[in-house]
């Protein structure tokens, strides 16, 4: 199918094209990497249908595997919809008085101006009649946007709960992380490196603690088993045994999770990569 025209933004290995399908036309960015050893599809909340494939990869092919996929391609696009119609709805705006997720639970966002002299702004977790609520102290000389000022008060709990669940499971699995880090990947909730680096999203700190925790016991059962084999899902198991339950809520509010502050000027919308998702 054609072309048409050059990603706005985009590097010169990318190209917006579109191809006619059963249930219609399709626009997606077809992606040349040097990296990549498989063709791969993924469904992005920005940009649409992106194809990656390798640098010599058929254009034939990966159009083939659209019309393959279409209903799974469409059913994504269409699950999208419905999420940012809900995000929309409930995402803060400058003034506040949205919702965001903390710990699982909706808390609704409160912006307030600080006192005059205050010279640095903060984050007051308060309860509520309704419902729980994060009120941000605006302090008028800190040149951090409230996305800035809400975030780094999530990172800061997401460490202290990460760092709590690797002293609870850590000793039990034998193992010992040599670091942690705390990063905001667009595709994978943690890592682990073989020399006993671990990196996790902040953005679990939103999730449900038993989330938080299955990602934190995924990372620690690969100091044990790289891998996704059936030893390494054994470790997994034993420490949490509705690991399952909890990878597919990650999966299905990635979206969420990724775009909670976006109503205040926070980082961008990350993607929905079904595969990376679904490894966790």
């Amino acid at each position: 199918m054609r072309g048409i025209g050059a990603v706005a933004g985009a590097g010169p290995l990318e190209v917006g094209r579109r191809i006619e399908l059963s249930g219609g036309s399709l626009d997606y960015v077809l992606r040349r990497s040097r990296r990549a050893r498989r063709l791969r599809v993924t469904v992005d909340p920005v940009r649409g249908v992106i194809v990656t494939i390798p640098l010599r990869g058929s254009v034939r092919a990966a159009e083939g595997f659209l019309r393959d996929r279409e209903s799974w391609v469409r059913r994504h696009l269409d699950a999208q919809a419905q999420v940012r119609a809900r995000v929309a709805r409930v995402t803060p705006g400058p003034a506040g008085g949205g919702f965001i997720g903390y710990r699982g639970e909706p808390h609704r966002l409160r912006l307030e101006r600080a006192e005059p002299g205050t010279r640095r702004s903060r984050v007051l977790r308060v309860g509520g009649d309704a419902a729980d609520e994060l009120v941000l102290v605006i302090a008028l000389h800190d040149r951090r946007s409230p996305a800035d000022v809400l975030e780094a008060w999530l990172r800061d709990r997401a460490r202290a709960a990460i760092v709590a669940d690797i002293a609870r499971h850590a000793p039990v699995l034998g193992v010992a992380p040599a670091a942690v880090t705390l990063r905001d990947p667009r595709t994978r909730w943690g890592s682990a490196a073989r020399t006993g680096r671990l990196s996790f999203s902040w953005r679990l700190i939103l999730a449900p603690p038993e989330a938080l925790e299955t990602v934190v016991v995924h990372e620690l059962a690969h100091l044990r088993v790289f891998g996704h084999g059936p030893a390494f899902w054994a470790v997994v198991a034993s420490r949490i045994p509705e690991h399952r339950r909890w990878r597919r809520w990650l999966h299905d509010h990635s979206f969420e999770l990724h775009a909670a502050l976006d109503g205040l000027d926070g980082p961008p919308l990350g993607q929905l990569t079904i595969e990376s998702q679904l490894a966790i």
